[in-house]
């Protein structure tokens, strides 16, 4: 897989595109240029009853990768022994009936979705109280050198304002221009990119084998 970091220059790119962006947005055809394609939602549940902890796994998504991702994780928990609820966070689950939770978020514009940093912060006293996972998905800086796992870790930037997570993943998503708005294929078109799926279903299985695992 070739590695994927951002330079200065394209950094200052990204800005210009980002900035011409929200000014579409904000004009008269703002809301048309957002609006997303129908995306399923998956809602799932693994497990027995009775097992012996409850575990959630709450994410939003644009393009339907993420809640892919949400469900592998949720599937290989259960085979851990685990009950598991995969649920999208505009329904709202209530932390507090679960024994530990795992928030997904895809990037836009270098940060989570604010749908998901919204419910870290309305549920922010309920979730200092559990063990939190994050799992970030995104289209670059999959490097390890410095730069990059500084600009992954930034992603979470605004979640880590209102809880600190025990564990984080990162995973590489899917690129399918089809399924996203036009103001992200806009975006999308301007940084040359094209339909792919890097996501790496080995590290995923991976993570979900062990979070948790000290809780």
């Amino acid at each position: 897989m070739s590695e994927k970091k951002v330079s200065r220059r394209e950094f200052l790119k990204i800005a210009g595109i980002g900035l011409a962006a929200t000014a579409f947005a904000c004009s008269g055809l703002g809301y048309a240029a957002t609006r997303q394609p129908q995306i399923n939602l998956p809602e799932m549940n693994f497990g027995k009853e009775n097992a012996v902890k409850k575990i959630l796994v709450t994410y939003s998504t644009r393009a339907g990768s993420t809640a892919e991702i949400a469900a592998a994780i949720g599937q290989t928990l259960s085979q851990r022994g685990y009950s598991v609820d995969i649920l999208p966070v505009k329904k709202q689950p209530n932390p507090t009936d679960y024994d530990a939770v795992i928030l997904g978020s895809p990037i836009r514009m270098g940060s989570w979705l604010p749908e998901v940093v919204g419910f870290v912060k309305e549920n922010r006293a309920l979730l200092e109280q559990l063990p939190v996972a994050t799992f970030t998905v995104h289209m670059l800086n999959s490097g390890e050198d410095e730069q990059s796992r500084a600009n992954r870790q930034a992603y979470l930037k605004a979640v880590r304002e209102w809880i600190t997570p025990t564990e984080e993943a990162f995973f590489l998503g899917k690129m399918e221009l089809a399924k996203l708005s036009f103001l992200d294929r806009f975006i999308s078109n301007a940084l040359k990119a094209k339909d792919e799926d890097l996501r790496d279903w080995n590290a995923i299985h991976t993570f979900a084998e062990s979070v948790f695992a000290r809780s």
